[in-house]
Formats: C-alpha cells, sequence, structure tokens
C-alpha cells in the first residue's frame, strides 16, 4: 500500500470515528429508543446499522460529486502532467476552507438538531443553540423510521475533498477503499456508543466537542493537504 493511499485511509478513519462519535445525535436516540421500547440486542444492532448505513449513503453521494468534478478536471490537458500537484492543492485548500467554515459555525453558534429525552423513554428533536436552555416550542417525536430519514438527510461533508482528491488521481481503488473505510468505521463507532450507552457505560463527554466538529473535519483535511503538498505523503 501506498504511502498516499495509508494517509488517505487514516485521514477517513480519523473524519468518520470523530464525527460520529462527539455527535450524541449519532447513538443517544437508539439508546433510549433500546432502553424505553426493550429492544433486543439484535434489533439494536439492526436499527443502528440500518441508520448509520443510510447516513453513509447520504455522505458518498455527496462524495461522489466531488468524484466526478475531480475526475472531469483531470481530463482537461493543461493538468495533465501537474494533476498529482494540483489534486494536493485543492485538497489543502477544500481543508483550509472547510476548517475556517467551521470555526466560524462554531463562533456564531448556529442553530442545530439536538435530540432531548423525556421522561426517560420518549425522544424528541428539535432545533437550537449550544448553551440554550429554553424549552423547544417545535418538537418532533422520534420513531425508527423518523430516525432513519434524519440519518439520510445529515451527510458528513468532510468526505467530499478525499474523494475529490482521489477522482481528480483518477484512482478507483483509492475511491472503493476510501468509501469502504468510512462505512465500516462510521457504523462502528456507532455501535460501540450504543452499546455502552445501553449498558450505563459512558466514557466520553462529547457535548462540548459536538461544536467544533466541522472545524475539527477540516484540520483533518487541512493536514492531509499539507502532507500531500510539502511532506512527499
Amino acid at each position: 500500500m501506498d504511502t498516499t493511499l495509508t494517509t488517505l485511509i487514516l485521514s477517513a478513519i480519523t473524519i468518520s470515528c470523530l464525527h460520529t462519535a462527539s455527535g450524541p445525535d449519532h447513538y443517544l436516540p437508539f439508546i433510549v429508543l433500546s432502553r424505553s421500547r426493550k429492544w433486543s440486542l439484535a434489533k439494536t444492532i439492526w436499527w443502528t446499522t440500518i441508520c448509520g448505513l443510510g447516513h453513509i449513503l447520504s455522505s458518498v453521494l455527496l462524495g461522489l460529486i466531488g468524484v466526478l468534478v475531480g475526475w472531469q478536471l483531470s481530463k482537461l490537458s493543461m493538468f495533465q502532467d501537474i494533476r498529482g500537484n494540483v489534486s494536493g492543492w485543492c485538497l489543502l485548500l477544500f481543508g483550509a476552507v472547510y476548517l475556517v467554515w467551521g470555526l466560524r459555525s462554531a463562533y456564531l453558534n448556529k442553530p442545530h438538531k439536538h435530540f432531548e429525552v423525556y421522561n426517560d423513554e420518549d425522544i424528541y428533536v428539535y432545533e437550537h443553540k449550544h448553551g440554550e436552555v429554553v424549552a423547544p416550542q417545535s418538537r418532533v417525536k422520534i420513531t425508527p423510521w423518523i430516525l432513519f430519514v434524519i440519518f439520510v438527510m445529515g451527510p458528513s461533508e468532510p468526505l467530499v475533498p478525499l474523494l475529490f482528491y482521489s477522482g481528480v488521481r483518477r484512482s478507483p481503488l483509492e475511491i472503493i477503499v476510501l468509501i469502504a473505510v468510512f462505512a465500516i468505521f462510521t457504523v462502528l463507532t456507532m455501535l460501540v456508543m450504543v452499546l455502552l450507552g445501553r449498558y450505563g457505560y459512558s466514557f466520553f463527554k462529547t457535548d462540548k466537542l459536538e461544536r467544533y466538529v466541522h472545524a475539527i473535519g477540516g484540520a483533518v483535511v487541512t493536514i492531509c493537504g499539507i502532507g500531500m503538498v510539502f511532506l512527499g505523503w
């Protein structure tokens, strides 16, 4: 395995694990539903996996747009000889822009979806800002299928620049490997967090980290781009 593919894989693993573990919305609803509805272990794993795959599907579809753009760009004659260098710089630029956007979003404290548990058995979703303690005026009670729709509609943006990079390189192997790695580690992280919570364990305090998840994803992609451009990864 060459250094470039190894770097991309490590970036995909880091992004998928951090993106999943830092957001309680990736596991809290399953923990509550599993406990309140007395789901079996198999049913808990099933719904967690199905929703995780839905989340991955939307991420991959968004990422494939990046692949298409990169692939078409690589066909231009003016980029044929400098394709590797251009793709590295594009990855670095993507990462830097995403990092700045993530920091700005954290600073502005924009509304985002939030899950709240009531009576230890019902769970609702609504929009709020970090630090907001006002009771929600509009909320939707969560069912497994509503949860699935929410996950499908919430892709992981940091996957896009990684797939764009592989698109510019015209590497189907990299694209397939990155999608597989991202899918496996996203679902595995969800399952670990859900099962820990289901049996009463909580080793991770992610409330503060959730606010900066986009900035962290941008930082990972930026570091990957720096390595590609300046360090020969």
